[in-house]
């Protein structure tokens, strides 16, 4: 294998992964959006602690994002057994939720610091610690990369690094 051809390899795998990590903060930028639009929404027409309306912004956000990452972000991802994946999804996005509303909870109830304004940073500040862990599994375990496609790539990526043929020499002919 060339250093050429390795450097070219990594340079796909770099190009692929940049395309991702793109797409991932496209759909979750519209999602952080989401999330406190609706937490603010929230905690200006009810009574709810703001932990609380913190939770429901989160849910009303993680189904945005799944429909986004889902039919964006992963779409050429392996679409067989949804429910499992639709389950995994859920399984993190709760452990994003208790990350990023535990964020808010320490600040809120631990230091006191509970105007509008110190709300909406820690919950921005979850949010950036809860999405670093969303990112994490969801690519590892939620919408995992298609088995077919990553063994025609590999196939390809082979073919196209192996040396040119080389001249076979005669063997001489035995009697």
């Amino acid at each position: 294998m060339s250093e050429r051809s390795t450097l070219g390899g990594l340079r796909a795998r770099m190009g692929q992964l940049t395309r991702e990590i793109a797409k991932f903060g496209v759909v979750g930028g519209a999602g952080v959006f989401v999330n406190l639009a609706v937490f603010n929404l929230v905690r200006g027409v009810t009574e709810l602690p703001v932990v609380r309306a913190s939770i429901v912004a989160t849910v009303v956000a993680t189904c945005f994002n799944y429909l986004g990452y889902r039919y964006f972000t992963y779409r050429d991802r392996d679409k067989q057994g949804r429910t499992k994946e639709l389950s995994l999804f859920l399984l993190f996005s709760a452990i994003g939720l208790i990350i990023e509303n535990g964020v808010l909870y320490t600040a809120t109830y631990g230091f006191g610091w509970d105007s509008s304004l110190q709300s909406n940073v820690f919950k921005f500040v979850g949010i950036g610690l809860g999405t670093l862990f969303r990112f994490w599994s969801y690519r590892t375990w939620v919408f995992r990369t298609l088995p077919a496609r990553e063994a025609v790539e590999r196939a390809e990526a082979f073919l196209s690094e192996a040396p040119p043929a080389q001249a076979t020499r005669k063997q001489p002919v035995r009697k």
